[in-house]
């Protein structure tokens, strides 16, 4: 028996998110089906994190165990094989055997992702689904200046999904970083792990600070207050990217 870890992008429009969903298709069950195919027995893929509804993947990470050793160039040139015929929008990108007590999620040691804003009159098209469209102006150095207050070890009570199940909402933030490129704001945050929903809770409360109606006061209200209600908006999920996971 061999384990094995892959590397993982996608597009996470059509599916109900990465964890498999009785009636509902999604990233880890389309995946289990491709290496069940080929490898002709059960499968059960371990992901480094779970995105949700509509979010998106440029690396996301999962293991898992086969009952004989492929290489793992074979494993990849199969799976993309059998998730082109399925019709999906998943690749794999890499693909290595690794040690036995490798774990994608537990062995994380930090992982990042990427928030799109494009800030534009125009409706989007190629990035109708894949970013979040704001018209009016945003501010992104006082997004970016408002965000180094959220940085560090903190309760995130205020942003986190009432749905969450995590059993702190103590978290450390280690990066919060806004820079506009021409028309597109990229907000980029890395953390050992994140609450449920936490990066669009962020992502929507900048947003505020970026269209002038809070100040970087007003977040930091809304850190202490450990409150739900205080969160700004939360941003949709179709701007948002797992970027890339550290062991």
């Amino acid at each position: 028996m061999g384990r094995y870890r892959i590397d993982i992008e996608y597009d996470g429009t059509p599916y109900c998110g990465w964890q498999r969903q009785d009636g509902h298709p999604s990233v880890q069950q389309s995946i289990e089906q491709a290496l069940q195919h080929f490898c002709q027995h059960k499968v059960s893929l371990f992901g480094a994190g779970r995105t949700d509804t509509g979010v998106h993947a440029l690396a996301q990470v999962a293991h898992f165990d086969l009952q004989k050793k492929w290489t793992p160039q074979k494993i990849i040139e199969a799976t993309n094989g059998i998730l082109r015929q399925q019709g999906d929008l998943i690749a794999v990108t890499n693909c290595q055997e690794v040690a036995d007590d490798f774990d994608a999620r537990f062995s994380a040691t930090r992982r990042s992702y990427l928030y799109r804003i494009i800030n534009r009159q125009a409706p989007l098209t190629l990035d109708r689904t894949r970013a979040w469209w704001v018209r009016f102006p945003l501010d992104a150095d006082a997004m970016h200046e408002a965000a180094q207050v959220l940085v560090g070890h903190h309760d995130f009570t205020t942003f986190r999904s009432v749905n969450c199940q995590a059993k702190s909402p103590v978290k450390t933030l280690d990066v919060l970083d806004v820079k506009r490129h021409a028309e597109e704001i990229e907000i980029t945050a890395s953390s050992r792990s994140f609450l449920h929903n936490q990066v669009r809770s962020l992502v929507g409360t900048l947003k505020m600070v970026g269209d002038g109606k809070w100040t970087r006061q007003d977040v930091a209200f809304a850190l202490q207050s450990k409150d739900r209600k205080q969160c700004g908006p939360v941003a949709p999920s179709c701007g948002l990217y797992l970027a890339g996971v550290d062991y």
